[in-house]
């Protein structure tokens, strides 16, 4: 009796760890930023005047230490020009900022934040001191050409058909270059939390506000923001030291490559995050999609659901689709879990008269029913397998419903309007639990203990709590899950003798 309630502690605990675990690092955590009515003001920061150099001064090519940033010199009124290309649009000022830029695919425009933020400014780093680019705008058909005769930097950009918005500065000595990121624009209702991301051989992110740094050879760097990405891209990647921060209301990411150089090119993106068509533009953008470590199975899951919408348009009916197909690919791994279960069952009438005769010798109890159980060919740990089978694809399933901007406010039926958010209602995450509980009705326990059972009929109960904040689709998925799991079952009893 001792070790069942052993076995007992132990099952509550590693529930209650799953289930925290998944509350933890898996929920969405939502980032709501009400839309201010005043102007935010930035508060100052002291900087020392750097002189900028002219064409007689030699701008050391080194970053030895922390560069200090300087403001513009105010003698200097920066020009916006504006590249736009089937319906994509970036509006660049002389000093090299992008102050805003807009997709058709994209839900939310990337506009120009209050007080000193910008979206994307690159900037000539001279030893302690960061000097703002001037450039002389000329337009010739859809290519912008700048340049900054101070410095000798010839500046060219261009709009591309898929969105791509070619840079490329040149000149003929050295200099190291930063790319600073400013947070996503405040004013937005935010449903997934800002992230800084940065891509070498993984993919490194950091929630925006976060203070961290470090250095490798950076592909590409960007802001990640509610299924949206805005991010610049190195053609020729170097090694660079990135370091964010919290500044003000918002915060920054800058990246200094570290290496001189007289080229500097590349092209800077924002687009919805779809997984497909950052796929089509390349250099792995479309690992900015978070489907974690389970994103070998999230991927498969993507590619099912996007399968059925073809001949099904809805997002909804593709979920249970894909349910049944998994349930239907694993059956006959989970068939001799049941087969085993069964055998559980059969055995339950001799199992407690064991427990009756011996119930003041835990030790033979313990023996006698292990015993009985490799006689009969029944498992305890049986019923187990499903669980541990479905929980990579339950947090794959997850990963997609929370990442894959496919399913942003697609709709199921009457009141689920969106399955990448909660029901408003609860319903679903009733129905799962009340399916979870029926489902531990006619699973055998290997123990007697009152207690034990009452507490795992509250785990349905537990899990409904947890999962009801959860996308309504990841409830649909393991509601379905668990009622054909239940139809299985059933087939099994009947037909295994």
């Amino acid at each position: 009796m001792a070790s069942d309630s052993k076995r007992m502690i132990l099952a509550v605990t590693l529930s209650g760890l799953i289930l925290f675990t998944w509350q933890a690092y898996f929920a969405p955590k939502n980032m709501n930023y009400e839309q201010s009515t005043t102007t935010t003001t930035t508060a100052e920061t002291k900087t020392e005047t750097a002189v900028r150099p002219t064409d007689k001064t030699e701008v050391p090519a080194t970053n030895q230490s922390e560069p200090k940033t300087n403001k513009q010199l105010p003698t200097y009124a920066a020009t916006t020009e504006l590249l736009s290309k089937a319906g994509v649009e970036f509006k660049i000022s002389s000093d090299l900022v992008i102050t805003g830029t807009s997709n058709p695919r994209a839900v939310y425009d990337y506009i120009e934040t209050t007080g000193s933020d910008k979206p994307l400014k690159i900037q000539v780093v001279s030893g302690t001191n960061v000097y703002d680019l001037r450039l002389s705008f000329t337009k010739e058909g859809d290519v912008l050409k700048g340049t900054d005769a101070n410095l000798g930097i010839n500046f060219t950009a261009s709009l591309s058909e898929n969105g791509k918005l070619f840079y490329s500065l040149k000149s003929d000595k050295p200099y190291v270059y930063r790319v600073q990121f400013s947070s996503a624009p405040k004013e937005l209702n935010f449903t997934q939390k800002r992230n800084f991301v940065l891509y070498s051989k993984d993919v490194e992110r950091i929630a925006v506000g976060d203070d961290d740094s470090g250095e490798g050879k950076i592909v590409w760097s960007g802001v990640d923001f509610n299924y949206h990405l805005l991010s610049f891209v190195n053609v020729n990647p170097q090694t660079a030291r990135y370091k964010t921060f919290a500044q003000g209301e918002g915060a920054i990411a800058q990246i200094d490559y570290v290496t001189p150089s007289t080229a500097f090119d590349g092209y800077v993106v924002f687009a919805k995050k779809n997984y497909d068509q950052l796929a089509k533009l390349g250099d792995n953008l479309q690992l900015s999609v978070d489907f974690g470590f389970f994103g070998i199975i999230a991927v498969p899951i993507l590619r099912g659901l996007q399968f059925f919408y073809k001949y099904i348009p809805n997002y909804g009916i593709a979920i249970i689709l894909l349910t049944i197909l998994i349930r239907l690919l694993t059956f006959p791994l989970q068939f001799k879990s049941f087969k085993s279960m069964k055998k559980m069952q059969d055995v339950q009438p001799e199992l407690q008269k064991i427990r009756e005769k011996y119930k003041d010798d835990p030790q033979r109890l313990q023996r006698e029913s292990m015993e009985l159980f490799k006689r009969a060919g029944a498992n305890p740990l049986g019923g187990c397998l499903p669980l541990l089978m479905q929980m990579p694809i339950l947090i794959a399933f997850y990963q997609v419903l929370y990442n894959a901007v496919e399913l942003v406010g697609a709709p199921f039926y009457f009141w689920i309007t969106d399955l990448s958010i909660k029901d408003p209602y609860y319903l679903l995450p009733v129905l799962m639990g009340i399916s979870m509980f029926f489902q531990s009705k006619i699973n055998p326990s290997p123990s007697a203990d009152p207690t034990q059972k009452k507490v795992m009929m509250f785990m349905p109960l537990i899990f409904t709590f947890f999962m009801k904040d959860l996308p309504a689709g990841l409830n649909l998925y393991i509601f379905v899950s668990t009622l054909f799991g239940i139809i299985q079952q059933l087939f099994v009893y009947r037909v295994v003798k």
